[in-house]
This record gives C-alpha cells, sequence and structure tokens, in this order.
C-alpha cells in the first residue's frame, strides 16, 4: 500500500492566458521555469491579432521568507502554443523551442547573468509558411542524443515540417500535408527519430517514416473518435507510447502494433497534454482541459495489456481549462508531515492580487474564505495542507519503493494561472490520500 498526496507551493498570475510550461531538463539549468501566454484580441469586428508572452522563472526551495518561484524575465511575442526545451545541451548551452500564432518557430538560447541567474536570448527563427499557426514542437532528442538535432512540428493547415539545426540556424528539410484540418500535435519516436507521429482534427493518429518519404502514412489509426491533440514517446521504453484525444481517453501503444491500443483510460476532459516522467517509467502526466490535472501509472498496461491505468493522484486547484503541464528534474526535499484532512475539498478562484505573493481566495461548497501566503510583515509563508480521498495505491512506483517526491508546474487557460506544485508518494502508509491545498485560516 502506499500513500499520495499533493500539495500547492506557489500561484503565479501570468495576466495573459497561459498554455504552455516547461521546466528545463538539464540538471544544471534544472531549476529554470518557462511559462508560455496566448492572448486572442479582437481589434473590431474583422480584424483579430493573437499576442502572446515568454515568462522565463527560477525555483528556490531553500527561500524561507520568499515565495520559491521567482520571475526573472519576461519577453512580448506572438501568441505562443507550445514550449519546448531541447532535452540536451547544443552548442554549449540549453535551447527553448517555441511554436507561435504568426506560424514561426523561435529558437531561444539560455544564457547565464550576473548574480547567479540567467535570460533568454533569440537566437534564430523560421517561418513555416503564410496564414498558419504553428501549434506544437518536438525535438529529437528525447534519450539524450545530441547528434543530428532536429525538430518537428505542426500547424493548423494540417501540415508538419521537419527542420534540422546547424550551427544556431533552423532549415526546412521536408514539409507535407499530414491532416484534412488542424494537425494539433507532432512527436518524434525517440528510439528512431527517424520515426514521426502526428494528430490532427481529423480524429485520425498517423505515424510517418522519414526515409521512405512523406508520400503516405506508415499507419492511420482512427481509433480516437475526437481529434488527437496529445502525443509521448517513452524515453524509458522502446515502441511506447502514449496519445490523448478530445474524446477524454488516454490511450497507451506498442509501435509494433498501431491497431489495437494497449490500454485506455477515460480521464473525464480533453487531453491537451501528456508527459511521460524523467526518471520513472511508469508515470505519465496528463493536462485534462476541463477535468484538471492527473498522474497516472502505466505499467500494467505496458506490461500486461491491462487497463485501465491507475490514477495515484489529482491536482484539482486550478479554475479554467487544464493546458499545460510538466515534471522537474530537480530534486526536493523530504515532504512535510501529513495534517489532519478537513471536510471539504477547496477550488480555487480569482485572485484578488496581481503581484507579488498572490492572495487567494478558496472556495469550499458551504464557505468561502481568504488564506493568505504571506504574513503580516510580508513575509512568504507556504500554505499547509488539505487531504481528500483518492483512487486505491498502486502497490511500487520505483524499483526499489522508496519513498518519491516531484515538483511539478501547470497552468490553466481563462483564469490565467500558473502553478506550481509538489506530489509526495510514500509506499510505508496504508492509506493513500489525492488533492490537497491550502487549508483555512482561522
Amino acid at each position: 500500500m502506499g500513500s499520495s498526496r499533493t500539495r500547492n507551493l506557489q500561484v503565479f498570475d501570468t495576466e495573459l492566458s497561459a498554455d504552455t510550461v516547461e521546466w528545463c531538463p538539464l540538471p544544471h539549468y534544472a531549476h529554470i521555469l518557462a511559462c508560455g501566454t496566448y492572448q486572442l484580441q479582437k481589434d473590431d469586428e474583422k480584424n483579430t491579432s493573437r499576442t502572446g508572452r515568454l515568462y522565463l522563472f527560477q525555483f528556490d526551495q531553500q527561500q524561507c521568507f520568499s515565495p520559491p518561484l521567482t520571475e526573472i524575465q519576461r519577453i512580448d511575442t506572438p501568441a505562443i502554443l507550445d514550449l519546448k526545451w531541447c532535452h540536451t545541451e547544443l552548442f554549449e548551452r540549453p535551447l527553448l523551442g517555441m511554436a507561435t500564432a504568426c506560424g514561426e518557430i523561435q529558437l531561444h538560447q539560455l544564457k547565464d547573468a550576473p548574480e547567479g541567474s540567467c535570460a533568454l536570448g533569440r537566437v534564430s527563427s523560421t517561418e513555416l509558411g503564410p496564414d498558419r499557426l504553428a501549434l506544437s514542437l518536438d525535438w529529437s532528442t528525447g534519450r539524450g542524443d545530441s547528434t543530428d538535432p532536429r525538430v518537428v512540428t505542426s500547424d493548423s493547415t494540417g501540415t508538419l515540417t521537419v527542420l534540422s539545426l546547424a550551427e544556431d540556424t533552423l532549415s526546412a528539410v521536408s514539409q507535407w500535408k499530414a491532416h484534412d484540418f488542424e494537425a494539433w500535435i507532432s512527436a518524434f519516436s525517440y528510439w528512431d527519430t527517424q520515426l514521426v507521429y502526428s494528430g490532427g482534427d481529423d480524429c485520425k493518429l498517423k505515424g510517418w517514416d522519414l526515409r521512405m518519404g512523406p508520400s503516405s502514412p506508415t499507419f492511420t489509426s482512427k481509433r480516437h473518435s475526437m481529434g488527437v491533440c496529445s502525443i509521448h514517446s517513452s524515453p524509458h521504453r522502446e515502441h511506447i507510447l502514449a496519445t490523448g484525444s478530445y474524446d477524454e481517453s488516454v490511450l497507451i501503444w506498442d509501435g509494433r502494433n498501431m491497431r489495437q491500443p494497449l490500454s485506455e483510460t477515460p480521464v473525464g476532459g480533453g487531453v491537451w497534454r501528456l508527459k511521460w516522467h524523467p526518471v520513472h517509467e511508469h508515470l505519465l502526466l496528463a493536462a485534462c482541459m476541463h477535468n484538471d490535472f492527473h498522474i497516472l501509472h502505466c505499467q500494467h498496461a505496458a506490461d500486461v495489456n491491462e487497463s485501465p491505468c491507475s490514477i495515484l493522484a489529482s491536482y484539482i486547484l486550478h479554475n479554467s481549462l487544464a493546458y499545460g503541464a510538466d515534471w522537474s528534474r530537480l530534486p526536493l526535499s523530504a515532504p512535510p508531515p501529513p495534517t489532519e484532512p478537513t471536510p471539504a475539498p477547496v477550488n480555487l478562484a480569482e485572485p484578488t492580487s496581481h503581484k507579488g505573493h498572490l492572495r487567494i481566495q478558496y472556495e469550499s461548497p458551504t464557505n468561502s474564505f481568504d488564506t493568505s501566503m504571506e504574513d503580516e510583515c510580508g513575509r512568504y509563508v507556504p500554505d499547509s495542507t488539505t487531504v481528500v480521498s483518492a483512487p486505491p495505491p498502486v502497490p511500487s512506483i520505483g524499483d526499489d519503493s522508496t519513498s518519491l517526491s516531484c515538483l511539478l508546474a501547470s497552468c490553466s487557460f481563462y483564469d490565467h494561472m500558473l502553478h506550481v506544485w509538489r506530489w509526495d508518494w510514500s509506499p510505508e502508509t496504508e492509506t493513500q490520500s489525492g488533492e490537497t491545498g491550502p487549508t483555512p485560516s482561522s
């Protein structure tokens, strides 16, 4: 048996609608978090514009009197649809790829700044074509291989583009029409980077072999009943693939047999993003649009074709569309001691401040109350923990069944909120708990 709980660490108002978050995967920069926003603005009845902002943060859990997450940079940009860090250093620096609403892929390099900080600087960009939105991107470096780094991207015309990176310049090596409507997602197989997957609003999941050319897909699956908007190749297990759709299901596949998935897990909301854990091969994070964020355990699905995956924990404190989510590689200190459960779960409502240490209003089914993340002197006070019920536990997560603490970030759209939270799992406790949040102040 095991215990599981999530705990909110900090909330940040991004002002514009937030739709993508990415922790830097490189060990020396694992404390760096990027967040992208998307804002549709109607100038008049006929003209609209899409603007965005790229945020850069650093996380320091040792800060006792200030929030652990600190904004260190913001850059006004075209609206951002997707962000992805290269999994390895290129040209001796971290690189962040960005897909924008002006149909452009931008590369930003992370450079060290004074006083131990760092900052992003744009180094390259390429346009995919006229009158299109770049909707997603993925790097070929998912298993740490920096030879021949490439980017695959999908756009609103249903087109896929593969880009190569020489020096610090992106150039298209292949482009083809892949889907009838928007191609919401594109992804490499991290085990054979000549294989590319794509999903579109035509409800089709497709595979492509770049060695054979894009004249026809290697497979076309209609197993999802609505638009396919998330794909992630497992960096740990060859052939394992996770896909998500507006049909509110997460499918686990063996890439050698795409006729039928290994498992299907209903998650109660359209699956906008899926992320395998960077270390623990069976853990999968899902951003489920209308139904919050969930951590799935997929071992049985991948090993013995059992379905569905178990849901280990859920983070429910967002108050809008759950879009962006990511795991951090940053190690965390030991979890805090558990607290007594309170009678009712809490939900996040609108903030009453837009700067610094947010003062948040939480509502329970019976009453509403304010709780502050700062004390009377303005010093940061981490919130305590509330516990509610969760699904049955899974016997083991790690190979040695030791306790696990993970740092995560998630963002939601219309309420323009970025959350940083932790998930703690322990095999020793007999009972398991799921969603947690701040306890009301007396």
